[in-house]
């Protein structure tokens, strides 16, 4: 990350109303669920400082939760969560 970038970045964060993490529950970038891990990246999209939250999450080696956009598990960036049990062994008719 440039010292531009890193300046720009600093001053985005001052204005906390452009921010999503800044306005909404912590909680909500570690989320549990499918459903509530899509609302996350849904509001990551708004943020303008998404690269700049990517780049330092990867740079970090975070080990879990939603950065820049994506979802962290184990230290890796995964496409989606995985609902909590076993998956079913047959198809369910719908």
């Amino acid at each position: 990350m440039q010292t531009t970038d890193l300046f720009e970045l600093l001053e985005m964060l001052e204005r906390t109303d452009i921010v999503p993490c800044r306005v909404h529950d912590a909680e909500i970038w570690f989320a549990q669920t499918p459903q509530d891990v899509d609302f996350a990246k849904t509001l990551c999209g708004t943020c303008p400082a998404i690269n700049a939250c990517l780049a330092h999450a990867l740079d970090r080696e975070v080990s879990w939760g939603i950065w820049g956009g994506e979802l962290f598990e184990w230290g890796h960036i995964v496409a989606q969560k995985r609902p909590r049990g076993r998956p079913r062994k047959e198809t369910v008719a719908a």
